[in-house]
C-alpha cells in the first residue's frame, strides 16, 4: 500500500459508490446546446475529493502521478476537475482496490490507468483485458504450486517423467531466464544434469521451482524459500516455522498459496468492472473538454 505523508492510504480504501455513481451534466434553459451548456460541470479539489470519499492530498498526488488528468488552474491558482476527473477517480479506486504485484500486473493496471488518463480509451481497454488474462493465469500457477506441495506431503512428487531445456522452463512458468538463472545461482535448484550441452529440467526441478514461484508472489525472500525447501526435503512433514518465520507447514504453504489466488480473483473481477466503466468514459469523453 503506499500512502500520502499524511497518512491517507491512496492505492488500497474503496470509495463508497465508486463504480454506479452517474456523471451529470448541467441542464439545458432553452432548446439549444450552446457551447457553455455542452460544457462539464466543475469542481474544487475538496468537492472532487468529497465526491469519491478520499482525501484532497489522494487527489493532488494523483494527478502528480499521471493516474488522472492535469487540472488547469483558475487565476488564483486553484485546481478545476470536471466531471471527466470524478469518473478517473473512481477508476483509479477500482483499478488498486486489490494490490496484487507478481509479474508485472501492478505495472499493466497503472500503464491502463495512465491510457484512461490521456484519453486513450482504446488502449486502456486492451491492457485491461490483458491484465485481466494474466490474473487467470496467476490463479492457475498458484494452484498449481498447491498440488505441487500435496504430491511431496504424499510422496508422490517429482516422479513424472519431464525433461525441459531453460527456454522451455522460463514459458513454462511465466518468468524470464534471467529470473530463473538468478533462482539456479541462489541454490533454489541443484545442479542439473546436461544433455547435449544443455541444462535440462526433471519434474522434481519443476515443482520446486512452481513452490518457489508462488512464494515469490507473495513476497517471501529466496533464502527464506531456501530454507523451506532444504526443510522440506528432509522432511516432508517437518515443522518448517523457524525456516519461513510465518510459515509452518506445507498447510501453511498452501494457505499462501490460498490468499494469493483469493487476491488474484478480487483484481480479476475489478478488471471486469474497469471495462465497462472504460466503455462507459470511453462513449462520453471520447473527446474530454478539459
Amino acid at each position: 500500500m503506499i500512502v500520502c505523508a499524511n497518512g491517507i492510504a491512496a492505492f488500497a480504501r474503496k470509495a463508497p459508490g465508486a463504480v454506479s455513481e452517474k456523471i451529470s451534466y448541467p441542464e439545458k434553459t432553452d432548446g439549444k446546446d450552446t457551447p457553455d451548456e455542452r460544457k462539464m460541470k466543475t469542481y474544487s479539489t475538496l468537492e472532487a475529493a468529497r465526491s469519491i470519499g478520499i482525501h484532497p492530498n489522494t487527489v493532488r498526488m494523483y494527478e502528480q502521478w499521471g493516474l488522472i488528468p492535469k487540472a488547469e488552474r483558475k487565476a488564483n491558482g486553484y485546481r478545476v476537475f470536471t466531471d471527466f476527473h470524478l469518473e478517473q477517480l473512481r477508476l483509479v479506486r477500482v483499478a488498486f482496490q486489490t494490490e496484487v504485484l507478481q509479474n508485472g500486473l501492478r505495472t499493466k493496471i497503472t500503464e491502463a490507468v495512465k491510457a484512461s488518463a490521456k484519453g486513450e480509451f482504446d488502449r486502456a481497454l486492451s491492457l485491461t483485458e490483458s491484465y485481466r488474462l494474466q490474473t487467470e493465469q496467476e490463479i492457475r500457477n498458484a494452484a498449481e504450486a498447491i498440488r505441487v506441495v500435496q504430491r511431496i506431503v504424499a510422496g508422490t512428487a517429482g516422479k513424472e517423467p519431464v525433461c525441459m531445456r531453460r527456454r522451455e522452463v522460463s514459458d513454462y512458468l511465466g518468468i524470464s531466464v534471467d529470473t530463473l538463472r538468478s533462482w539456479e545461482r541462489n541454490g533454489l535448484l541443484r545442479g542439473g544434469r546436461k544433455q547435449s550441452g544443455y541444462r535440462v529440467y526433471t519434474g522434481e526441478d519443476i515443482d520446486r521451482l512452481l513452490i518457489v514461484r508462488a512464494l515469490r508472489c507473495s513476497h517471501y525472500s529466496l533464502e527464506s524459500i531456501l530454507r523451506m525447501l532444504n526443510a522440506l526435503e528432509q522432511d516432508p512433514q517437518a515443522d518448517m516455522e523457524q525456516a519461513l518465520n510465518t510459515l509452518g507447514k506445507c498447510a501453511d504453504i498452501i494457505s499462501v498459496c490460498d490468499r494469493l489466488i483469493v487476491s488474484l480473483q478480487a483484481a480479476g473481477r475489478n478488471a471486469g468492472i474497469m471495462t465497462g466503466m472504460l466503455a462507459d468514459m470511453k462513449r462520453k469523453f471520447s473527446n474530454p473538454p478539459l
